[in-house]
């Protein structure tokens, strides 16, 4: 059984059916929406669903790659930011670029996959109560009615704030919220080349845009804790298009122009891990297993790889309850890893003052000098289990902020 018919959920019941195994994928929601999050996938996230044999679904339902990262940030001419941007194609062997796609589409597409692959899916699920054992009971309602399963295992992929991880004692760690990052999907943006992508500081925050094809670009503004209510009200997606109206991002008058095309909120900035992601007839995976400071938009890429590690125990037949000890070892340190990445791009990126600006222009000199000292931000297109360990301890983060 699986709690949750998101990206996790619907991916990982869309392998495991086809796998031969038998589906139950419970959801609450009757509809997927715009959840203002969830739409980029680093080039390591494409590989891992290329393993996991569904990108062909999302290429053919109009995925959209970007395939350079322009670090525009003030200080820096346009031109200059264009002569240092990350050539996202060619991060991997046989990955385009990162992959760009709206949230309700994806969870869409992959829903579909899975009820064609025999997954059987109840939408509209109230009152889901978990009890953990070698055979795990789950109750819930559905149509008016309560239902009992004794399912052989469930899988708790139902996001952020798991009913599932709390019913079972799943503890989750979370470090202080640092940041609100609000988001806004956009139509008429034709003017931003539709290959590039950014994440770039401008005065009081960092802007980043990601096309999604068609004039279409989900975008994203961090900014500090004292403005909580920064991007709130009736002119919320008003305000939050005109931030992007600044001298060192290309296009930012098109981009201030351009047409809402879904809501306008935020939501904080921090990282959240649950160390022991397992329970007796229990496993957690995606964000219901905690996630990663959405900072350097890494969700679908962990829950992707999550997915392939799990469905691989499986459908290898293993069920004993140690069978999945390496899914939570690898899964704890590429969190850590992760941690650091994010930590250090919130110290690069995200902090305004003038110190932290002079800061910044040091280590862009520094990585100007020698690119080996962006390896750690690398993390963020390669992944984190691609890369040598020292890269991400103190010695690194001294070498570019100290």
């Amino acid at each position: 059984m699986v709690v949750g018919a998101g990206v996790a959920g619907g991916a990982l019941a869309t392998v495991l059916a086809r796998g031969g195994l038998d589906v139950l994928v419970l959801e609450k929601s009757l509809v997927h929406r715009d959840r203002v999050r969830g739409e980029f996938m680093a080039p390591w996230g494409v590989a891992e669903a290329s393993q996991l044999g569904i990108l062909d679904l999302l290429a053919a339902a109009g995925a959209h790659y970007t395939v350079r990262s322009v670090p525009y940030r003030e200080g820096l001419d346009p031109e200059a930011a264009r002569t240092r941007a990350f050539d996202l194609g060619a991060m991997l062997p046989g990955v385009a670029g990162a992959l760009n796609m709206g949230h309700p589409r994806l969870c869409e597409v992959l829903d579909a996959a899975a009820q064609a692959a025999g997954a059987a899916l109840l939408r509209g699920v109230l009152d889901l109560a978990v009890e953990v054992g070698e055979r795990p009971q789950v109750t819930f309602t559905h149509d008016g009615r309560r239902r009992e399963v004794a399912p052989r295992l469930v899988v708790g992929a139902d996001g952020r704030g798991s009913a599932v991880a709390r019913q079972v004692g799943a503890r989750a760690e979370t470090d202080p919220v640092h940041h609100i990052m609000a988001g806004l999907l956009v139509e008429g943006a034709e003017a931003w080349p539709e290959g590039d992508q950014t994440m770039g500081t401008h005065g009081e925050a960092t802007l980043y845009v990601f096309p999604q094809g068609g004039g279409r670009a989900r975008l994203y503004l961090n900014h500090g804790l004292g403005e909580r209510r920064r991007f709130a009200g009736p002119e919320a997606a008003q305000n939050f298009l005109a931030a992007f109206r600044v001298p060192s991002l290309p296009h930012g008058e098109a981009l201030a122009a351009a047409r809402p095309a879904g809501p306008c909120h935020g939501y904080p900035n921090a990282d959240s891990w649950v160390d022991v992601p397992v329970a007796p007839g229990v496993v957690l995976v995606g964000d219901a297993a905690g996630h990663n400071d959405p900072t350097i938009g890494q969700g679908l890429s962990i829950t992707l790889r999550d997915v392939r590690l799990v469905s691989e125990v499986l459908l290898g037949g293993d069920w004993e309850r140690g069978a999945f000890a390496p899914y939570v070892e690898e899964r704890r340190e590429r969190m850590r890893r992760l941690r650091f990445a994010g930590r250090l791009v919130s110290a690069l990126n995200a902090e305004f003052t003038e110190e932290a600006r002079q800061r910044r222009l040091r280590a862009w000199g520094r990585i100007a000098a020698d690119p080996t000292m962006a390896l750690p931000m690398v993390a963020m297109w390669k992944g984190p289990h691609g890369l040598p360990p020292h890269i991400f301890e103190q010695g690194a983060w001294d070498r570019l902020l100290g």
